[in-house]
């Protein structure tokens, strides 16, 4: 099922960011039973007060 939907739904997948995917997924799989609007919720849930950069998400280093 993770690879269908992950070659169903992305171009291509870095390495770098596999445990990424597989979380989504893994969440995905764990709220199946409810809607898509229930998931949205759920997840709006867990990221709030949550914040991620561009340098953190790329491992890149911008200069100034």
């Amino acid at each position: 099922m993770l690879k269908r939907s992950i070659g169903g739904t992305y171009v291509s997948v870095e390495p770098f960011h596999l445990f990424r995917y597989l979380d989504e997924q893994a969440f995905r799989f764990n709220e199946r039973e409810g809607k898509d609007a229930d998931r949205f919720v759920t997840a709006l849930e867990h990221v709030t007060g949550r914040r991620i950069m561009f340098d953190q998400l790329t491992g890149k280093h911008t200069v100034a």
